[in-house]
């Protein structure tokens, strides 16, 4: 008999059998730290637009599938979670890899009665000068919103009650990028109503791939402001489109 939560796992996913397979791996080796081990923790897929084995990867390995074809990152995101069942959801894409005691973390810190939810460390794949300095120059943009909301809003892989996400209405589907820091806005200010923190995993991370550096160039956000600036207003279909949906 299960006597933890059940954690569902949201991954959204665009043509991402090079990297599915590894994902979902790591997901299961820290379902298996928990408690109850895999019967506790469920993955769901949300398919967008794929055109490749995707699918069959995410059935290989025992998830539930849900498409949606929108070119919307967040309707995908909401899509997944919507499908779930968990009491807990934690989302992480598909080109990312939880480190093996993420899942114990996360109901630690949910279960201390101290945290609304939060996010985790980010480590790339691979490193550079161009990586390093395109990752402070982005750290950098998002201190304002920090600033406002006087908190240290990680991302990466996201986790939260279900309960939490309902009443703020999931991801906003009017954003085209952007959607996952605005969701840790709000998440946060939630929080803040009930006296409780946003968190980041303290011990835990994600390893995600360099992909978008290895397509673009690893100077190519700061090469490229004004189109970087276009993203981080959310609203930006051209450069959603150019950066994003429009890529692979």
């Amino acid at each position: 008999m299960n006597t933890n939560p059940l954690i569902s796992v949201v991954i959204p996913a665009h043509n991402e059998e090079k990297y599915l397979a590894v994902c979902l791996e790591s997901v299961k080796r820290a379902a298996a730290q928990t408690g109850d081990g895999q019967d506790s923790v469920e993955i769901v897929v949300a398919l967008n637009r794929c055109t490749d084995g995707t699918k069959e990867i995410a059935r290989r390995f025992g998830a539930v599938v849900v498409t949606n074809d929108d070119r919307s990152i967040a309707r995908v995101r909401n899509a997944g979670v919507n499908a779930s069942r968990g009491e807990i959801v934690v989302t992480i894409d598909a080109d990312s890899v939880m480190s093996e005691r993420a899942l114990c973390e996360i109901v630690e810190m949910l279960e201390s009665g101290r945290f609304i939810g939060g996010g985790t460390r980010v480590r790339f794949g691979r490193m550079s000068i161009g990586i390093f300095f395109s990752a402070m120059y982005v750290a950098w943009n998002l201190i304002p919103v920090m600033l406002r909301n006087r908190a240290a809003l990680s991302g990466g892989m996201f986790w939260f009650r279900r309960r939490d996400f309902d009443r703020l209405g999931g991801f906003d589907e009017t954003l085209v990028s952007l959607e996952d820091m605005d969701f840790a806005v709000r998440l946060n200010r939630l929080g803040v109503s009930r006296g409780l923190k946003y968190g980041t995993l303290k011990k835990s991370y994600i390893v995600t791939s360099s992909r978008k550096f290895d397509e673009f160039g690893d100077w190519y956000l700061i090469r490229n402001r004004k189109l970087t600036k276009r993203i981080f207003t959310g609203r930006d279909r051209e450069a959603a489109d150019r950066f994003y949906y429009d890529v692979r």
